[in-house]
């Protein structure tokens, strides 16, 4: 694969992604200085998210923010396909959608997709089951409010589903699906249907959605927005965030699946502070009189990268990390111990509350139909 190709898909991310490209290639809009500066303004407060690129596409926000500001409201649903543990990418859109539920003062949809992947990985309905009930521990433990936020999970609430992507179904057609997945003759029939699916928390309320996500969800809503019109509802509008890389480098995103280059919500400070420094990707030089010479890329260094998309908001201090690294002042292991101990310092307090999830699960779920 050359520098200049890259994949991008709901089940497969690799390369090194050029974001301008992508943006075209999707037909999404960039977020300009000016709309990330009218998300601000009407919130009331600006998101670090935001200020450095880390959700840098949309589709309709501007509608979304117009119609907000005539009085019209709006709700928020995003979700997670539950193949194994979280890991931080995951939390990266359900903490910004926290943050945007918190200023805009709206209902939350929490998707967990059990049965599109026990339709796409080798694995028992079971364990994606379970494995959705654990990551649902993760999305609480972020502390969103179970009075105005509702987890669905699929094969639990598809009483409530069905109907809704039912109408959906009867709209999109096979002939677009195939072009928009790349589904062939091999494709079991439970993928071909699962957009629907996808698609029916869309229009679970009379009332625009917005949905925070990662970008390679993406071709699953260009077909629930293709069909929303068809079945009287407004199409739904979404902001989209980078791939999170796996501690491997650049190119891909992390993955559940990878264990060494994944830093799950679950893991130990031992097994934290291990990962990083065995596996992640340095952007220092091979030794430290080069290093001192000629200084650090933090632009490609996987401990900066994750220090600037989650776990350093304040920008001066990153800034300051930054420069040290560049100029060869701060080696690669002290960038790497900044990281462990954020991180540790993170999963400490999340753990605890992700251990409290369990006894206010239940208040989270959505209704029974």
């Amino acid at each position: 694969m050359s520098a200049d190709d890259f994949v991008v898909t709901p089940w497969h991310v690799e390369g090194d992604i050029d974001y301008n490209k992508l943006i075209k290639k999707f037909g999404t809009q960039k977020i300009t200085p000016d709309l990330s500066n009218k998300i601000t303004t009407i919130a009331g407060q600006d998101h670090f998210m935001l200020r450095r690129g880390i959700f840098f596409s949309h589709r309709d926000m501007d509608r979304i923010l117009e119609q907000y500001t005539k009085g019209n409201g709006f709700f928020l649903y995003t979700g997670r396909g539950p193949s194994g543990h979280t890991h931080i990418g995951h939390l990266v859109p359900w903490v910004f959608a926290k943050w945007l539920q918190e200023k805009f003062g709206v209902k939350m949809y929490f998707q967990l997709t059990d049965d599109e992947k026990f339709y796409s990985k080798d694995t028992t309905l079971e364990e994606t089951k379970k494995f959705a009930y654990e990551n649902a521990l993760d999305f609480i433990a972020l502390g969103f409010d179970p009075k105005n936020t509702k987890i669905i999970i699929n094969t639990r609430d598809i009483g409530t589903l069905y109907p809704i992507a039912a109408r959906v179904a009867k709209k999109i057609n096979f002939s677009n699906t195939k072009a928009t997945f790349g589904f062939t003759n091999e494709t079991n029939i439970g993928m071909i249907f699962y957009t629907s699916l996808q698609s029916a928390p869309c229009f679970i309320e009379d009332m625009p959605v917005l949905i925070p996500l990662g970008v390679d969800q993406d071709p699953h809503f260009r077909l629930t927005r293709d069909i929303a019109s068809k079945i009287g509802k407004t199409k739904p509008a979404l902001i989209h965030n980078i791939m999170i890389p796996g501690l491997g480098g650049p190119g891909g995103k992390m993955s559940a699946s990878d264990e060494n280059g994944t830093i799950y919500t679950t893991d130990t400070p031992g097994v934290v502070r291990k990962k990083i420094n065995k596996y992640a990707f340095s952007g220092g030089q091979p030794d430290i009189e080069q290093h001192r010479k000629l200084g650090g890329n933090p632009d490609i260094d996987v401990s900066f990268q994750y220090l600037r998309i989650f776990f350093e908001p304040d920008d001066a201090k990153l800034k300051s990390i930054y420069e040290d690294y560049k100029s060869g002042k701060m080696l690669t292991g002290e960038l790497k111990s900044i990281l462990v101990e954020k991180i540790n310092k993170f999963l400490s307090i999340h753990q605890e509350k992700r251990e409290k999830a369990r006894d206010t699960l239940n208040q989270f779920l959505l209704d029974e139909k």
